[in-house]
């Protein structure tokens, strides 16, 4: 026996009194319930439900009895006009999981489903990290333990991540970002390996399937409701060790792909609301995914809406990063639009009042809005302007020092009027290649994605340091390692906020593959190896986390200028050369250094002054560094040319230098702290 919903109910499955009330919303004049046997699928019966007059194309339908987990569902609906017979089964939008998964790897069959909502939260509470204080560590769930060195009894899994919690706050990083971890379907790639001829799979992820369900596959519990509990207990367990936890979010298109892809919900339930089409009716495929969804219609701006705040709400996550969000701001004809109604919806949304909201300001189509996106004062942007200065500055190209001395001081050409901490800086992150690669190749090695190795970007502004790909000359392999301290040491004495991918402390590559979407293989796991390998690099890394967590004119909110304010001893930033105050700002400069300067950053508390310098020429510098504030000696903290065991030392138990002069060898950097000459040794 069923009881027809008559009145306007929220979409998706809800227990209510006495059973389980079901609603969707659809464009087709008809619409039925599906209920399936979770073993297999099967289908117990069907429901026809009842459309709620003046809700919009809401269609009802309470059904007495059913116990959440005891059951799978979909909907079918008749076709709009033109069409012949119903739709196959569809997924709910709505479904807060989605079973038939199976294991990893295995095609799935999926249906929907509604979990046991329940979890005990106990006194969790968020971190609430100031942001100027955030340093974002950037991580696939599956590959960050996947790999057999990782150590940990569920390896690739939210509990395998969990058991790696002591690493993450031993390394020192308070924020991470979670690759997409909605429902994706991993099988769905159309490449194969051309040495095994094997398929390969979507590992990444950026192919939504469920927006609001959980991963299964990365669950090693996947009974009813499992997925969701282990993922709350990884949040969970992460804000009790002072990490927050951001989400990568995929809602400019879906796994549907075009009319060839499969039908999974949206193209039946309201095509033209939920997708982009041409005048034609073609697919607009501005995402290279074949499709792109229609954010800005009423109706599925709502349904994103819902999306952000159920991860906010249900799994309590700190924020988001937006994946190819200038997606986001096209309207229904597929051009950007000035005002775009999704986002500022999102940014005064009072469920997400408080999250992290981080946009990836370009899309397929050619956008690029970095510095530009639009903001309502709460969207901070992965600063691509930062990645490609930082690389070529690392490379000594032309014109490289001035433009990253822009980026050092965070980026205000870009985010004038706004924080520094707009900025979100980074040198690698998941595209392209890893830190340890970009100082080892310089032409892309994606043979293995199957594509002809034309995939991925041609040109990342890489070095190979002389040689291309791995060698036995010394000379060559001390001149990377030091690369990639000079690339740690830019980005984490920059102003805004900093990020990395997992992996980059331990020297992690993947042979130079600048592509691994397809790669759930060594090529895409973190070797945990790498942390005896590369133990130098790790703990250099640890103490520039330390060092920038210890000195507050590193994590300044606004931008630093050179001019000197009223009662201070040194303006906010200052510039220098081979001598104080003598800058070489031409196209050929190869050497920056700045001094940097915060008066009282705490009331009645000391200065807080950093002098930074880099080398990317191919001789060395001398230098002779400016005068500390009154009162102060300069100490070293680090020097990315030292041996091992002195290229960085321990915040706060930094030597003293004897001299202001310094040689600054070729490719290298040098950081000096000034302390209170009470304290010098």
């Amino acid at each position: 026996m069923t009881a027809a919903t008559t009145t306007a109910a929220p979409p998706g499955a809800h227990v209510v009194p006495g059973g389980v009330r079901f609603a969707l919303r659809t464009a087709a004049p008809d619409a039925w319930l599906v209920l399936m046997r979770p073993d297999d699928g099967a289908v117990l019966r069907e429901i026809r439900m009842d459309r709620a007059p003046g809700a919009g194309g809401l269609h009802t339908v309470t059904v007495p009895g059913l116990v959440p987990g005891t059951f799978h569902y979909g909907f079918r609906v008749a076709p709009r006009p033109g069409g012949t017979g119903p739709s196959p089964v569809l997924l709910d939008p709505y479904a807060a999981e989605l079973g038939g998964g199976g294991a990893w790897g295995e095609r799935p069959a999926y249906r929907s489903a509604l979990p046991d909502g329940s979890f005990d939260w106990g006194d969790d509470r968020p971190p609430g990290i100031p942001a100027a204080d955030l340093v974002v560590y950037e991580l696939h769930v599956r590959g960050f333990t996947r790999h057999g060195s990782s150590g940990v009894a569920r390896p690739g899994t939210y509990a395998g991540l969990r058991e790696k919690i002591p690493y993450l706050r031993q390394l020192g990083v308070n924020c991470v970002e979670l690759l997409p971890v909605a429902e994706f379907d991993e099988t769905d790639n159309t490449y194969t390996d051309p040495a095994t001829g094997r398929p390969l799979p979507n590992y990444w992820g950026y192919n939504t399937v469920g927006f609001l369900a959980p991963k299964a596959a990365y669950a090693a519990d996947r009974r009813p409701g499992g997925p969701g509990r282990e993922l709350k207990e990884l949040v969970k367990a992460l804000h009790a060790a002072g990490i927050e936890v951001l989400l990568d979010v995929v809602l400019g298109h879906t796994a549907e792909g075009d009319r060839r892809g499969p039908l999974l919900s949206f193209r039946a339930l309201d095509e033209p609301a939920y997708y982009l089409l041409g005048p034609d009716g073609a697919y607009r495929n501005l995402t290279a995914t074949g499709n792109t969804v229609n954010a800005n219609h009423p109706v599925t701006r709502a349904f994103l809406l819902d999306c952000l705040r159920h991860w906010a709400t249900e799994y309590r996550v700190d924020g988001f990063r937006f994946d190819m969000a200038s997606i986001l701001a096209r309207g229904t004809d597929g051009a950007l639009l000035e005002e775009p109604p999704l986002l500022a919806e999102i940014a005064a949304d009072p469920v997400l009042a408080g999250r992290r909201l981080i946009a990836e300001a370009t899309d397929a189509a050619g956008a690029y809005q970095v510095g530009s996106f639009p903001h309502h004062g709460r969207f901070a942007e992965w600063n691509m302007r930062y990645r490609d200065a930082a690389r070529r500055l690392l490379a000594g190209r032309p014109g490289s020092v001035a433009e990253f001395a822009t980026r050092l001081v965070g980026s205000p050409d870009l985010y004038a009027g706004r924080p520094a901490t707009a900025s979100v800086n980074y040198v690698t992150c998941h595209d392209g290649y890893t830190l340890a690669d970009l100082t080892t190749y310089e032409r892309r090695r994606n043979e293995a994605n199957g594509e002809g190795g034309r995939d991925g970007v041609a040109d990342e502004d890489s070095w190979n340091c002389g040689h291309e790909g791995p060698t036995r000359n010394l000379d060559i392999r001390r001149l990377r390692e030091r690369q990639a301290r000079n690339a740690f040491l830019l980005l984490l004495t920059s102003q805004g906020v900093p990020m990395f991918p997992a992996g980059d402390e331990l020297g992690r590559t993947q042979r130079g593959n600048n592509n691994a979407y397809s790669q759930d293989s060594p090529t895409g796991w973190l070797d945990w190896a790498g942390l005896a390998r590369h133990r130098d690099l790790y703990t250099f890394v640890r103490r520039c986390l330390a060092f920038r967590r210890a000195e507050p004119v590193l994590r300044r909110e606004h931008h630093p200028v050179d001019t000197l304010p009223d009662g201070w001893s040194l303006p906010p930033v200052s510039w220098h050369g081979e001598e104080p105050g003598q800058p070489d700002w031409s196209e050929g400069s190869t050497l920056l250094a700045a001094l940097l300067h915060e008066e009282r950053p705490l009331p009645g508390g000391p200065p807080s002054t950093v002098y930074l310098a880099v080398n990317s020429g191919h001789g060395p510098r001398a230098l002779r560094v400016p005068d500390p504030p009154p009162g102060t000696r300069w100490h070293l903290f680090a020097d990315t040319a030292a041996p091992p065991g002195r290229q960085a030392h321990r915040a706060g138990a930094e030597p003293p230098c004897p001299s202001p002069h310094h040689s600054l060898a070729a490719h290298s950097a040098l950081a000096l702290v000034a302390r209170p000459l009470k304290s010098a040794l």
